[in-house]
């Protein structure tokens, strides 16, 4: 195989109480990306179409940090002759936003690792992958944090229970949960957004927390949607980075008044999340999302999706 066709599918990460540790993959929007592989050796960003605010240089772009990562590892572990060539090469479609909070630069590390591995014949597991994705969000946020990636490469919802050594678990996702989203356009950036947060917190909180997290879990696997909505709360990063986003509050309040179960800020914003039982309510819930945003002189996209369970998806192109 020569090339193949990706589909990187946007994430929500934290869900809430999981700060780093949970997040899910959407089934829209996703990230095109045609990767080929090459005799000329290195690695080579063609074009990026639908984006013009990612860097030119490619050591501060995700994708290119991420499959280099993967490269060096690969011609390890073969004992790769250094008179063979081989490269990729790669074009990538934005659909995901840069700067949404739904996982842009995630989709784009974990497309192209993903893909370079069918096309070298899986050599590395799913956990490695994550790992060499993990080196693109570190150019990318300043931190190598892994609960976009993770959905994305494994699909559905994934718990990361240690970061070293890397150990990472898909739970079990209620096939009637939806997400609604809405991504107001304006500027929140990662690193930014994790400057702004204390590095000290209350005992009581992190009880607090710890709970939530724990139910949430128990909640997906029983598919006990009201123990879901209980636990959808975050008291430790939501009540800070909340100021960065214009009627957040009001957006919570409503969307729970039309039957939304609850949600917050997706990864570090701007966008914002809302869990729901089924396709019906989550649409409702994206209308109110409209209607609050309406008023506002902020440009805003909402999308509707269920929770993607595979991942990444691709297909043959060469």
């Amino acid at each position: 195989m020569k090339g193949i066709k990706i589909f990187s599918p946007a994430t929500v990460a934290n869900l809430a109480c999981g700060f780093d540790v949970i997040g899910l993959a959407l089934d829209f929007p996703k990230d095109e990306i045609f990767l080929y592989k090459s005799n000329n050796p290195g690695i080579r960003i063609h074009r990026i179409h639908r984006s013009s605010s990612l860097p030119n240089d490619p050591m501060k772009n995700s994708a290119f940090v991420a499959l280099q990562s993967l490269l060096k590892k690969y011609k390890q572990r073969q004992k790769f002759d250094e008179k063979e060539k081989i490269g990729f090469e790669i074009e990538l479609i934005k659909n995901i936003l840069p700067g949404s909070g739904i996982g842009s630069s995630a989709a784009s590390a974990a497309g192209v690792v993903y893909g370079a591995n069918i096309l070298l014949g899986n050599p590395f597991s799913a956990i490695q992958l994550i790992r060499f994705a993990m080196e693109g969000e570190r150019i990318a946020s300043g931190t190598a944090h892994a609960d976009n990636v993770a959905p994305a490469i494994m699909g559905g919802v994934t718990l990361i229970r240690s970061y070293k050594p890397l150990d990472i678990t898909k739970l079990h996702t209620p096939n009637k949960l939806w997400v609604s989203i809405i991504h107001p356009q304006i500027e929140v950036k990662t690193s930014d957004a994790r400057e702004i947060l204390k590095q000290k917190i209350l005992m009581t909180d992190a009880i607090r927390q710890w709970g939530n997290v724990g139910a949430l879990v128990a909640g997906l696997y029983r598919e006990d949607y009201e123990l879901i909505s209980r636990s959808l709360e975050d008291v430790i990063v939501e009540p800070i980075r909340a100021m960065l986003i214009p009627s957040f509050y009001e957006l919570q309040v409503r969307c729970k008044e039309i039957g939304a179960l609850g949600g917050g800020i997706s990864g570090s914003g701007p966008s914002v999340f809302m869990l729901s039982k089924g396709n019906y309510t989550a649409k409702k819930v994206t209308e109110v999302m409209n209607r609050v945003y309406s008023p506002l002189q902020v440009d805003y996209k909402t999308y509707t999706s269920p929770i993607n369970s595979q991942g990444i998806k691709w297909t043959q192109i060469l």
